[in-house]
């Protein structure tokens, strides 16, 4: 009796792991089949080549990589580096959040304020910082977006120069300028710039995570007994070997620091005269709010650790994180995080040439990780397509393992 016993539950452990390959066999099959048609839509939408477009899943139905190369596309694995962008605006926020668990710093203080236990104040009071509204806007309505800072990075319609941002103007005539919060703080300063009083307005704004990143150095400046950089916490606190979940991610500073680790993916952009490969780039102008560099493992690994409060952050820390929105608000945007209905909480990135989207559901444990290392600047519509196809990518890769 105990022998048939044994046998019968090994002709189930066998047909169940059977069904389960066939599962992994066909949700394979669906991704593979939803990225090349997601791909083939968007080269025949912009009549022109697409390099590639990369998809990462992990989740309780398996882990799923699928790629489609266009005619000029790089081989792409999920263990390659590529600039993600605006998604290190969410490790900005961790690195913030953390702080306030450690008792560095409190969300709500204004950023004029002393740094707790300390007669230094959290920015600089300089001239080059007397920008407008300084002394009203918190640390938490920098993360909502709230602040009402002006975008110097990516607005050039109350100020431009030659018809140009200021941060394109310097990186196209000055590519090796060592960039510095105080750059962008002084354009604010000398020009009046702002989108209105904290808590009126809400605009998506590179500048005000610039202002974060100073922050975080200054803190942790003070707390340290010594001069730091924002890098130097991100290394020492949420990255690093010492941190909870160490992950090779890179958060580079220097201006001279433009090359990308090995093995990583060429950025490309299309222009309307020429073409533009952008790997090379001076990061230096993108400190806290899209220097991060990485691959699609590290940062599936980093969402799913975080939201799940398995990383540097408590469970109430992350419920901030998704939920504390501004009075302002009018997108899914909270502190530092994004919610895609039906995908899940997290970021996505656009910098020079690169396209991604890192997004994790706590209802049903997916992740997924999008990488479209394309720009087409031929015109604006055919951009905000590409922007477009990193969430049709991470709906439709959610639905291929029937989600």
């Amino acid at each position: 009796m105990k022998k048939l016993n044994m046998i019968s539950m090994s002709l189930f452990l066998l047909a169940f792991l059977g069904c389960r390959s066939n599962d992994n066999i066909e949700y394979q099959a669906n991704l593979d089949n939803a990225v090349r048609k997601i791909h083939s839509d968007l080269q025949k939408e912009l009549n022109t080549d697409v390099p590639s477009l990369s998809v990462y899943i992990v989740s309780p139905k398996g882990t799923y990589f699928s790629t489609v190369n266009g005619a000029n596309g790089d081989l792409m694995t999920r263990k390659t580096y590529f600039r993600f962008a605006s998604n290190t605006k969410n490790f900005t926020s961790a690195a913030i959040l953390k702080m306030m668990q450690d008792g560095w710093l409190n969300l709500d203080d204004k950023i004029t304020a002393h740094i707790p236990g300390t007669s230094i104040s959290y920015v600089p009071e300089t001239s080059d910082w007397n920008f407008k509204y300084k002394d009203q806007i918190t640390i938490r309505e920098l993360l909502q977006h709230n602040a009402g800072i002006y975008d110097v990075t990516n607005d050039d319609s109350a100020y431009h120069i030659n018809g140009q941002t200021y941060t394109d103007y310097m990186l196209e005539n000055f590519p090796d300028h060592q960039f510095s919060a105080t750059d962008y703080v002084k354009v604010l300063s000398q020009n009046n710039l702002t989108y209105g009083p904290p808590n009126t307005v809400y605009h998506y704004s590179n500048t005000g995570f610039s202002i974060l990143s100073e922050i975080i150095a200054r803190v942790y400046s003070q707390k340290s007994n010594a001069s730091k950089t924002y890098g130097n916490y991100m290394y020492d606190h949420i990255v690093g070997p010492s941190s909870k979940t160490p992950l090779n991610i890179k958060f580079p500073e220097l201006a001279s620091d433009k090359q990308l680790p090995i093995p990583y993916i060429k950025g490309f952009i299309k222009y309307a005269d020429h073409n533009e490969i952008t790997n090379q780039k001076n990061a230096s102008a993108h400190i806290g709010e899209g220097n991060g560099i990485g691959s699609m493992e590290m940062l599936s690994v980093y969402i799913r650790s975080l939201m799940k409060a398995e990383n540097v952050l408590t469970a109430s820390s992350i419920q901030q994180m998704r939920t504390s929105k501004g009075p302002a608000t009018t997108s899914n945007y909270a502190l530092g995080c994004t919610y895609v209905p039906g995908v899940g909480y997290g970021h996505n990135g656009a910098t020079e040439g690169y396209l991604s989207t890192m997004l994790y559901d706590p209802e049903t444990d997916f992740s997924v990780i999008v990488v479209l290392p394309f720009w087409d600047l031929r015109n604006m519509n055919n951009f905000e397509k590409c922007l477009t196809t990193l969430n049709v990518t991470a709906m439709e890769a959610k639905k291929a393992l029937e989600y």
